[in-house]
This record gives C-alpha cells, structure tokens and sequence, in this order.
C-alpha cells in the first residue's frame, strides 16, 4: 500500500506519522510519500518520520521529495493538508477583516473566503495529477476549509472524502468524562464543516442511551469551559456547539478578543520555527509534547482510521466525514456537502439518517451553505472570469451572504481588502 501526503513538510506531520506507526495492523503502509515544494523544511520533517517509524519498529519505507507528479504517482490514497500562502497568508486572514470589525480567522467569514479562493484551485490541480496516475486513488481532504474544498473535489469528479478533528476531539472528550472507551460513544455530530452540533452522545452505537443530557449535567462546567461559552448558553442549547460556533454566537466579544492579542498565525509561526528546531535534532524519535499546542489533536487517528476504511484494510464502519448531503438534511440541495455520520468503506462514505434539526440550527446550516455556494463559485472563477468586475463581484456576493458580514458596507470594504492581500492568487486580478 502507498500512501501520499501532499504538504508532508507540515509541522503537523510527525502526529500523522505516530499515527501511521501505532496503527499500523490497521493500516498497512509500504511506502509513505511526503510531499512538499519546500526541500529544507521537508528533510527535517521527513528525518524525524523516519526515526519514528524506526523506534516503534514500522517497517514502511519513507520517501520525500518536491516533485509532486512522481510523488502521487500509483498511490491508493493522497492526503491533503497543504496551506496556499503559508502562515503569512494565514496572518493577513486574520487580521484585515478586524479592520471592519469583522471576526478574522481563517476558516470563516471573509479570511476563510480568502484561503478557500487561495486553495480551491491549487488542489483541483492537484487532483487532476492524482488522477492521470491512478484514477481509483482516494483523496481525503484535511486542507481548510475542508467543506468547499471537499465540495470543489466531488463537483470535479474525484474520489474525495473531507476530514476534520472536531468529532473525533468531542469523542475522546466525552470517553474520558464518561470513564468509557472511545470506541463506545456513538457522536449524533450534525452540520457543515466547522459549524456542527452535537445533538446527542450515544453509547454502544447509533441506537445507544443517549447521555448527553446526563453529561451536560455532571461536567457541563468542564464542557462549557473548553467551548468559552458560558454555561447558561450551553445547558439552554440542550446541545454541545462545535468550539467554531462562539465566532457566531459571541462574534463581537470575540472580534474585542482578537483586537488586543497577536493573531494565532503569528503564535503558530513562533510555534513552528521551534517545532523545526527540534525535528533537526537527530536524537528524537518521537513527536515532541510542544505539537500538542500546535492544533489538529487525534487527526492521525482519524486520518488512518478513514484510508483503512476506503482502502479496505479495516477501520470503524461509522465515522463522521465530509461528504455530499444526498437528502441527509432535507432542507439542502443533495450536493451540499454536510459533516455527519456515515457509513464508509471502499464505495466511499453514505451518510446516515440524522435527528430532525431545530430550525435554530437548520436556518443557520442553509444560510451557510449559500455562503459556500458562492465562495465555490467565486473560487472557480479563475479560468472564466473575463475580468476584474466579474471577480470581484463574485467575492462581494459571496461575502454579503456570510452572516458574519451581511451588510453591504462591510461587504464592499472587505471585497477591496481581501483582493489587495491577495491578488498574486487570483488569476482575474
């Protein structure tokens, strides 16, 4: 079995490849090809890989190089978690929306425009190579935003599934609180990408007793705590909110927040130049405990846990993915892509039924899904737009729709201002 993972020089890496060599019985690697344009960081991410497979005794080879085309060539499975832009693009998506008194963050309102119209065609390329090489090749998405990147894939005709670590963080969570394994808690995970609730935390399965109420009851401080929501919201919900949810439900207490700090772009910069610092030293063999602050908790989990799925080697047959709607959430067109549920295996992922949504939490799925409509478009533009007006028009559209923005003022001031950041990315600007 070959594997790629394109961005493979990711400080993120050495988690996914602890993952690799712990579940390895599950998933079976024989060649593990790291992929990324920058040839200096990517030795020292792919060194350490290689020391951590060596010390838990995985005998899969390590490869890494910059040529994309020879790294994705005959693998089963790529894995996507490249950032267009780097951190100094992730930088400015933080902060000029602040500049309209718009939350910045990189993956909603006007900076998740900005990355998804940065990304959407870098990975349909990207795609497109995987496929002239091994068209039954699956590609699982982790790159933001996962829900119209995932989308832009399925719409192009690849064998995609996305995948985030939101639900499975909940899920490790809730275990811990209920003094019950992983495996045992069943996640009634309802939404879009980053904007999911849990409407309940099932044991044993799909059919399982329902204990969110009796968790939100014993340990809703905790549960509230880690959300930064107050826990009156929470316990009058009767639900548990994805953390992304607070950008919605407190956004002018957040924007305050993020005004007075340095953006979490420029944390993680520092964060990395260390996290380099250490992969160099040819003493560790395993990932150091500073990647825990770096994000992405459980995703090599995750991530093996989905290939094994869809390359058949084992697996949950239940996860919870990023996948196309297909009359899952009546209220959606079947090509929305929704983060729920489903049944995966080597057909792909089949979601399965969900509760009937409150219309608190329908109306905003439908509002955001309209958003991701237009941003698609808007990001897709780059080989048909016959000008500069019709680009920017897309992004004005795209981004009045967001409820974030939804104000013709803030729409056209922070349309001039994500073009300015970023038109070395837009082929019509």
């Amino acid at each position: 079995m070959k594997l790629a993972v394109v961005g493979g020089g990711s400080t993120y890496t050495p988690e996914l490849i602890d993952g690799f060599a712990r579940l390895r019985d599950t998933l079976p690697i024989e060649e593990l090809v790291l992929v990324d344009p920058a040839a200096g960081r990517l030795e020292l991410v792919g060194g350490l890989a290689r020391r951590i497979f060596a010390k838990q005794g995985h005998p899969g080879r390590i490869v890494t190089t910059s040529d994309l085309d020879a790294g994705v060539a005959d693998a089963d499975a790529v894995l996507l978690q490249l950032r267009v832009g780097g951190q100094a693009a992730r930088n400015q998506d933080e902060t000029w929306p602040l500049e309209c008194g718009c939350v910045g963050q990189e993956t909603t309102g006007a900076g998740g425009l900005a990355k998804a119209l940065r990304t959407v065609p870098v990975v349909l390329d990207i795609a497109e190579r995987v496929r002239r090489t091994n068209p039954n090749a699956w590609i699982i998405d982790f790159t933001n935003p996962v829900g119209i990147v995932t989308r832009a894939l399925l719409q192009a005709g690849h064998k995609a599934v996305g995948l985030c670590n939101v639900a499975i963080g909940f899920q490790r969570k809730f275990a811990r609180l209920l003094d019950v394994t992983p495996a045992d808690v069943h996640l009634d995970h309802v939404g879009l990408n980053h904007l999911t609730w849990e409407l309940g935390v099932r044991l044993g399965g799909p059919d399982g007793e329902n204990v969110l109420p009796r968790l939100l009851a014993e340990h809703g401080d905790t549960i509230a705590g880690d959300l930064r929501m107050p826990r009156a919201i929470v316990d009058r919900l009767g639900v548990v909110p994805s953390y992304y949810l607070r950008y919605f439900y407190a956004h002018d207490e957040v924007v305050r927040e993020l005004g007075t700090k340095p953006s979490r772009a420029a944390e993680v910069a520092a964060m990395e130049k260390e996290l380099l610092a250490m992969y160099g030293d040819p003493a560790l063999d395993e990932k150091p405990a500073l990647l825990a602050k770096r994000g992405g908790a459980f995703y090599s989990e995750a991530a093996v846990d989905l290939a094994s799925s869809l390359l058949g080697s084992g697996g949950s047959p239940v996860q919870v993915v990023n996948t196309y709607n297909r009359g899952t959430l009546p209220f959606l067109p079947d090509d929305a892509v929704i983060e729920v549920q489903a049944r995966v295996d080597g057909t792909g992922a089949t979601p399965l039924a969900v509760p009937e949504l409150d219309p608190l939490y329908a109306g905003l799925i439908a509002n955001v899904t309209a958003y991701e409509d237009l941003a698609l478009e808007a990001a897709l533009l780059g080989g048909r737009a016959t000008g500069r007006a019709d680009g920017r028009d897309a992004v004005f559209k795209a981004l009045l729709a967001h409820p974030l923005i939804g104000q013709f003022e803030y729409a056209e001031a922070l349309t001039d201002k994500l073009i300015a950041h970023n038109r070395e990315h837009l082929a019509w600007a």
